[in-house]
Protein backbone atom coordinates (compact mmCIF):
# COMPACT_ATOMS: atom_id res chain seq x y z
CA UNK A 1 0.00 0.00 0.00
CA UNK A 2 1.08 3.54 -0.86
CA UNK A 3 2.71 5.36 2.59
CA UNK A 4 4.49 8.55 2.92
CA UNK A 5 8.06 9.11 3.70
CA UNK A 6 9.14 10.96 7.23
CA UNK A 7 8.73 14.64 7.28
CA UNK A 8 7.11 14.75 4.22
CA UNK A 9 4.27 16.85 5.53
CA UNK A 10 0.66 15.60 6.52
CA UNK A 11 -0.44 12.54 5.24
CA UNK A 12 -4.05 12.14 4.16
CA UNK A 13 -6.61 9.23 2.87
CA UNK A 14 -9.41 10.43 0.88
CA UNK A 15 -11.98 7.99 0.09
CA UNK A 16 -12.98 8.77 -3.37
CA UNK A 17 -16.73 8.99 -5.02
CA UNK A 18 -17.99 5.91 -7.15
CA UNK A 19 -18.53 8.86 -10.02
CA UNK A 20 -16.75 9.68 -12.72
CA UNK A 21 -17.52 13.19 -12.89
CA UNK A 22 -17.54 13.57 -8.89
CA UNK A 23 -14.00 12.26 -9.33
CA UNK A 24 -12.67 14.93 -11.44
CA UNK A 25 -14.35 17.30 -9.22
CA UNK A 26 -12.32 15.80 -6.45
CA UNK A 27 -9.26 16.91 -7.74
CA UNK A 28 -10.05 20.52 -6.75
CA UNK A 29 -9.83 18.88 -3.16
CA UNK A 30 -6.83 17.92 -3.74
CA UNK A 31 -5.12 20.74 -4.96
CA UNK A 32 -6.47 22.71 -2.34
CA UNK A 33 -4.55 20.40 0.29
CA UNK A 34 -1.63 20.93 -1.91
CA UNK A 35 -2.18 25.06 -1.73
CA UNK A 36 -2.48 24.25 2.44
CA UNK A 37 0.22 21.83 3.09
CA UNK A 38 2.77 21.54 -0.29
CA UNK A 39 4.53 18.60 1.26
CA UNK A 40 1.03 16.39 2.13
CA UNK A 41 0.64 13.47 1.13
CA UNK A 42 -2.65 12.42 -0.24
CA UNK A 43 -3.75 8.79 -0.85
CA UNK A 44 -7.13 8.18 -2.61
CA UNK A 45 -9.22 4.77 -1.58
CA UNK A 46 -11.72 4.65 -4.99
CA UNK A 47 -12.74 1.62 -7.26
CA UNK A 48 -10.12 0.49 -9.38
CA UNK A 49 -11.88 2.16 -12.92
CA UNK A 50 -11.08 5.41 -11.55
CA UNK A 51 -6.96 4.62 -11.50
CA UNK A 52 -7.02 5.77 -14.61
CA UNK A 53 -8.43 9.18 -13.68
CA UNK A 54 -5.92 9.62 -10.57
CA UNK A 55 -2.92 8.80 -12.38
CA UNK A 56 -3.31 12.08 -14.26
CA UNK A 57 -3.40 14.00 -10.97
CA UNK A 58 -0.25 14.90 -10.19
CA UNK A 59 -1.39 16.02 -6.61
CA UNK A 60 -2.31 12.03 -5.54
CA UNK A 61 1.18 10.30 -4.27
CA UNK A 62 -1.26 6.54 -4.26
CA UNK A 63 -4.22 5.22 -5.53
CA UNK A 64 -5.58 2.07 -3.57
CA UNK A 65 -7.84 -0.10 -5.30
CA UNK A 66 -11.61 -0.75 -3.09
CA UNK A 67 -11.86 -4.28 -3.31
CA UNK A 68 -15.76 -4.07 -3.38
CA UNK A 69 -18.05 -3.89 -5.72
CA UNK A 70 -20.88 -0.98 -6.29
CA UNK A 71 -23.24 -1.25 -3.08
CA UNK A 72 -21.22 -4.29 -1.83
CA UNK A 73 -21.05 -4.01 2.01
CA UNK A 74 -18.31 -6.42 2.43
CA UNK A 75 -17.43 -5.42 6.49
CA UNK A 76 -14.95 -7.88 6.60
CA UNK A 77 -13.25 -6.54 3.60
CA UNK A 78 -13.57 -3.44 4.88
CA UNK A 79 -12.05 -4.09 8.67
CA UNK A 80 -9.20 -6.21 6.57
CA UNK A 81 -8.46 -3.48 4.25
CA UNK A 82 -8.60 -1.03 7.27
CA UNK A 83 -6.34 -2.94 9.27
CA UNK A 84 -3.32 -3.34 6.33
CA UNK A 85 -4.18 0.81 5.98
CA UNK A 86 -3.18 1.27 9.73
CA UNK A 87 1.04 0.54 7.95
CA UNK A 88 0.56 4.31 6.37
CA UNK A 89 0.47 6.17 10.04
CA UNK A 90 -2.41 8.31 8.18
CA UNK A 91 -2.97 11.66 10.08
CA UNK A 92 -5.98 11.87 8.54
CA UNK A 93 -9.03 10.48 6.00
CA UNK A 94 -11.40 12.71 4.43
CA UNK A 95 -14.53 10.68 3.06
CA UNK A 96 -16.48 12.17 -0.11
CA UNK A 97 -19.52 9.57 -0.29
CA UNK A 98 -22.00 10.18 2.30
CA UNK A 99 -22.66 6.70 3.45
CA UNK A 100 -22.28 5.03 6.58
CA UNK A 101 -20.25 2.29 5.03
CA UNK A 102 -17.75 4.48 3.47
CA UNK A 103 -16.69 5.95 6.74
CA UNK A 104 -15.86 2.30 8.25
CA UNK A 105 -12.28 1.53 6.70
CA UNK A 106 -10.96 4.69 8.13
CA UNK A 107 -11.96 3.71 11.40
CA UNK A 108 -10.42 0.38 11.30
CA UNK A 109 -7.26 2.11 9.98
CA UNK A 110 -7.43 3.97 13.12
CA UNK A 111 -6.90 7.44 11.31
CA UNK A 112 -6.87 9.86 14.15
CA UNK A 113 -8.76 12.78 12.48
CA UNK A 114 -11.37 10.85 10.21
CA UNK A 115 -13.69 14.63 8.24
CA UNK A 116 -16.35 14.34 6.02
CA UNK A 117 -20.29 15.36 6.05
CA UNK A 118 -22.54 13.93 9.09
CA UNK A 119 -24.01 12.20 5.94
CA UNK A 120 -26.27 9.09 7.35
CA UNK A 121 -25.70 9.72 11.07
CA UNK A 122 -22.02 8.57 11.16
CA UNK A 123 -21.55 10.01 14.69
CA UNK A 124 -18.24 8.07 16.20
CA UNK A 125 -17.35 6.76 12.61
CA UNK A 126 -16.29 10.46 11.87
CA UNK A 127 -14.85 12.53 14.62
CA UNK A 128 -14.55 15.09 12.45
CA UNK A 129 -18.38 15.49 11.21
CA UNK A 130 -19.83 18.10 9.56
CA UNK A 131 -23.44 19.04 8.69
CA UNK A 132 -23.72 20.91 5.25
CA UNK A 133 -25.34 24.12 4.79
CA UNK A 134 -26.29 23.40 1.33
CA UNK A 135 -26.61 27.51 0.67
CA UNK A 136 -23.73 28.25 1.94
CA UNK A 137 -22.12 25.22 -0.48
CA UNK A 138 -24.32 25.04 -3.44
CA UNK A 139 -22.07 23.14 -5.56
CA UNK A 140 -20.49 19.55 -5.09
CA UNK A 141 -16.82 20.74 -5.93
CA UNK A 142 -17.22 23.47 -2.81
CA UNK A 143 -18.62 20.26 -0.69
CA UNK A 144 -15.29 19.09 -1.93
CA UNK A 145 -13.01 21.53 -1.22
CA UNK A 146 -14.55 22.86 2.22
CA UNK A 147 -12.78 19.69 3.94
CA UNK A 148 -9.31 20.99 3.58
CA UNK A 149 -10.47 23.38 5.70
CA UNK A 150 -11.34 22.89 9.66
CA UNK A 151 -15.02 23.24 10.72
CA UNK A 152 -14.56 26.49 12.59
CA UNK A 153 -12.47 27.90 9.50
CA UNK A 154 -13.88 31.45 9.25
CA UNK A 155 -14.35 31.52 5.75
CA UNK A 156 -13.79 29.42 3.06
CA UNK A 157 -12.38 30.92 -0.35
CA UNK A 158 -14.80 32.46 -2.66
CA UNK A 159 -12.74 30.32 -5.88
CA UNK A 160 -12.18 26.77 -6.08
CA UNK A 161 -9.04 25.40 -8.00
CA UNK A 162 -9.95 24.38 -11.68
CA UNK A 163 -8.98 20.00 -12.04
CA UNK A 164 -6.72 20.10 -14.91
CA UNK A 165 -5.90 16.37 -15.89
CA UNK A 166 -2.38 16.30 -17.29
CA UNK A 167 -1.87 13.86 -20.29
CA UNK A 168 0.90 13.06 -22.29
CA UNK A 169 2.28 13.33 -25.40
CA UNK A 170 3.49 9.37 -25.67
CA UNK A 171 -0.13 8.76 -24.22
CA UNK A 172 -2.18 10.31 -26.42
CA UNK A 173 0.43 9.26 -30.01
CA UNK A 174 -0.48 5.34 -28.24
CA UNK A 175 -4.44 5.80 -28.07
CA UNK A 176 -4.22 7.30 -31.75
CA UNK A 177 -2.12 4.38 -32.83
CA UNK A 178 -4.46 1.84 -30.93
CA UNK A 179 -7.81 3.18 -32.76
CA UNK A 180 -6.29 4.34 -36.03
CA UNK A 181 -7.13 8.32 -35.26
CA UNK A 182 -5.39 11.22 -36.74
CA UNK A 183 -5.81 14.78 -36.06
CA UNK A 184 -5.61 15.69 -39.86
CA UNK A 185 -9.15 17.66 -39.72
CA UNK A 186 -10.42 19.64 -36.57
CA UNK A 187 -11.68 17.32 -33.98
CA UNK A 188 -15.39 17.66 -32.82
CA UNK A 189 -15.99 14.88 -29.75
CA UNK A 190 -20.01 14.30 -28.87
CA UNK A 191 -20.44 12.39 -26.10
CA UNK A 192 -24.44 11.40 -26.40
CA UNK A 193 -24.80 9.48 -23.41
CA UNK A 194 -25.17 9.52 -19.64
CA UNK A 195 -24.95 6.91 -17.04
CA UNK A 196 -27.51 8.46 -14.95
CA UNK A 197 -30.52 8.05 -17.00
CA UNK A 198 -32.65 9.03 -20.23
CA UNK A 199 -33.69 12.60 -18.21
CA UNK A 200 -29.60 13.96 -18.57
CA UNK A 201 -29.49 12.35 -22.55
CA UNK A 202 -30.15 15.39 -25.59
CA UNK A 203 -31.87 13.85 -28.44
CA UNK A 204 -30.02 11.83 -30.54
CA UNK A 205 -31.31 13.26 -33.71
CA UNK A 206 -30.07 16.82 -32.76
CA UNK A 207 -26.63 15.60 -31.56
CA UNK A 208 -26.49 13.94 -35.37
CA UNK A 209 -27.20 17.38 -36.86
CA UNK A 210 -24.44 18.68 -35.08
CA UNK A 211 -22.35 16.50 -36.32
CA UNK A 212 -23.40 16.96 -39.89
CA UNK A 213 -22.61 20.39 -39.65
CA UNK A 214 -19.06 19.26 -38.67
CA UNK A 215 -18.28 16.61 -40.91
CA UNK A 216 -19.51 19.09 -43.31
CA UNK A 217 -17.19 21.64 -42.98
CA UNK A 218 -14.56 18.87 -43.10
CA UNK A 219 -14.07 17.79 -39.72
CA UNK A 220 -14.17 14.68 -38.13
CA UNK A 221 -16.70 13.40 -35.49
CA UNK A 222 -15.40 11.23 -32.51
CA UNK A 223 -18.18 9.64 -30.55
CA UNK A 224 -17.42 8.92 -26.78
CA UNK A 225 -18.94 6.62 -24.24
CA UNK A 226 -19.50 3.65 -22.41
CA UNK A 227 -20.51 0.16 -23.42
CA UNK A 228 -24.03 0.75 -22.28
CA UNK A 229 -23.92 4.13 -24.58
CA UNK A 230 -23.34 1.70 -27.96
CA UNK A 231 -26.72 1.54 -29.07
CA UNK A 232 -27.10 5.34 -28.60
CA UNK A 233 -23.82 6.57 -30.29
CA UNK A 234 -24.49 3.77 -33.35
CA UNK A 235 -28.17 5.25 -34.12
CA UNK A 236 -26.05 8.41 -34.15
CA UNK A 237 -23.78 7.42 -36.82
CA UNK A 238 -26.67 5.67 -38.52
CA UNK A 239 -27.78 9.51 -39.16
CA UNK A 240 -24.40 10.61 -40.62
CA UNK A 241 -24.31 7.04 -43.22
CA UNK A 242 -21.43 6.44 -40.58
CA UNK A 243 -19.20 9.16 -41.24
CA UNK A 244 -18.24 9.33 -37.44
CA UNK A 245 -15.62 7.24 -35.40
CA UNK A 246 -18.06 5.23 -32.92
CA UNK A 247 -15.29 4.87 -29.91
CA UNK A 248 -18.47 3.90 -27.78
CA UNK A 249 -17.18 1.19 -25.32
CA UNK A 250 -13.78 1.13 -27.38
CA UNK A 251 -11.67 2.77 -25.38
CA UNK A 252 -10.64 2.38 -21.73
CA UNK A 253 -11.21 5.51 -19.53
CA UNK A 254 -7.43 6.52 -19.67
CA UNK A 255 -7.46 6.50 -23.76
CA UNK A 256 -11.11 8.64 -23.61
CA UNK A 257 -8.87 11.17 -21.62
CA UNK A 258 -5.80 11.14 -23.65
CA UNK A 259 -7.91 10.70 -27.17
CA UNK A 260 -10.24 13.58 -25.75
CA UNK A 261 -7.43 15.71 -24.98
CA UNK A 262 -7.01 16.36 -28.76
CA UNK A 263 -10.56 17.86 -29.28
CA UNK A 264 -11.47 20.93 -31.09
CA UNK A 265 -14.84 21.29 -29.54
CA UNK A 266 -16.61 18.92 -27.17
CA UNK A 267 -20.49 18.38 -27.02
CA UNK A 268 -21.70 16.77 -24.09
CA UNK A 269 -24.55 15.82 -21.45
CA UNK A 270 -24.23 16.55 -17.46
CA UNK A 271 -22.01 13.07 -17.51
CA UNK A 272 -18.52 12.50 -16.75
CA UNK A 273 -17.21 12.76 -19.38
CA UNK A 274 -18.39 16.58 -19.85
CA UNK A 275 -16.14 16.98 -16.69
CA UNK A 276 -13.76 15.28 -18.44
CA UNK A 277 -13.18 17.33 -21.14
CA UNK A 278 -13.89 20.40 -18.55
CA UNK A 279 -10.93 19.35 -16.41
CA UNK A 280 -8.58 19.50 -20.22
CA UNK A 281 -9.39 22.79 -20.84
CA UNK A 282 -11.48 22.16 -24.18
CA UNK A 283 -14.03 24.05 -25.75
CA UNK A 284 -17.27 22.76 -24.05
CA UNK A 285 -20.82 23.17 -24.63
CA UNK A 286 -22.39 21.25 -22.05
CA UNK A 287 -26.23 20.65 -22.26
CA UNK A 288 -28.24 20.35 -18.93
CA UNK A 289 -32.06 18.24 -18.87
CA UNK A 290 -33.08 17.18 -15.84
CA UNK A 291 -30.06 18.20 -13.71
CA UNK A 292 -28.70 21.65 -11.95
CA UNK A 293 -25.96 23.51 -13.92
CA UNK A 294 -25.66 25.19 -10.64
CA UNK A 295 -24.88 22.10 -8.86
CA UNK A 296 -22.92 20.55 -11.22
CA UNK A 297 -21.27 22.73 -13.77
CA UNK A 298 -18.48 21.87 -15.84
CA UNK A 299 -15.46 23.90 -14.21
CA UNK A 300 -13.77 25.01 -17.14
CA UNK A 301 -13.71 28.66 -18.43
CA UNK A 302 -14.08 27.89 -21.95
CA UNK A 303 -17.28 25.65 -21.12
CA UNK A 304 -20.98 27.11 -22.52
CA UNK A 305 -23.42 25.77 -20.49
CA UNK A 306 -27.35 25.35 -22.28
CA UNK A 307 -29.84 24.17 -19.84
CA UNK A 308 -33.93 26.27 -20.48
CA UNK A 309 -34.47 26.32 -16.90
CA UNK A 310 -37.86 25.26 -17.18
CA UNK A 311 -40.61 25.07 -13.76
CA UNK A 312 -39.99 21.61 -14.31
CA UNK A 313 -36.84 21.40 -13.85
CA UNK A 314 -33.99 20.30 -12.56
CA UNK A 315 -35.87 17.53 -11.54
CA UNK A 316 -32.80 15.11 -10.81
CA UNK A 317 -34.83 11.87 -11.98
CA UNK A 318 -33.51 9.19 -14.30
CA UNK A 319 -36.33 9.75 -16.59
CA UNK A 320 -38.79 12.35 -17.13
CA UNK A 321 -41.67 12.45 -14.29
CA UNK A 322 -43.98 14.07 -17.10
CA UNK A 323 -43.08 12.05 -19.97
CA UNK A 324 -42.42 14.62 -22.23
CA UNK A 325 -38.34 15.62 -21.51
CA UNK A 326 -39.55 19.32 -22.92
CA UNK A 327 -36.10 20.28 -20.98
CA UNK A 328 -34.45 18.39 -23.48
CA UNK A 329 -36.44 18.35 -26.15
CA UNK A 330 -36.80 22.01 -26.77
CA UNK A 331 -33.24 22.80 -26.66
CA UNK A 332 -33.08 22.71 -30.49
CA UNK A 333 -29.74 21.64 -32.33
CA UNK A 334 -29.71 25.80 -33.69
CA UNK A 335 -28.36 26.81 -29.79
CA UNK A 336 -25.54 24.70 -30.38
CA UNK A 337 -24.94 25.32 -34.05
CA UNK A 338 -24.86 29.24 -33.23
CA UNK A 339 -22.57 29.04 -30.51
CA UNK A 340 -20.01 26.85 -32.96
CA UNK A 341 -20.79 29.72 -35.81
CA UNK A 342 -19.45 32.43 -33.37
CA UNK A 343 -16.66 30.38 -31.85
CA UNK A 344 -15.40 29.58 -35.39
Amino acid sequence: MPATSPNTGSNILVVGPSWVGDMVMAQSLFMTLRQRDPNCSIDVLAPAWSRPLLERMPEVSGAIDMPLGHGEFGLLKRFNLGKILRENNYSQAIVLPNSWKSALVPFFAKIPQRTGNLGEMRYGLLNDARKLDKQALPMTVQRFCAHAFPADYPELPEKTPIPELSVTDKGVAAACKNHSLYSDAPVMVLCPGAEYGAAKRWPTVYYAQVAQYWLDKGGQVWLFGSQKDQTVTAELNAHTKDRCVDLAGRTSLGEAIDLMSMADFVVSNDSGLMHVAASLQRPLISLYGSSDPGFTPPLNKQAHILSLGLDCSPCFKRECPLGHLDCLNKLEPQQVLDILEQSS
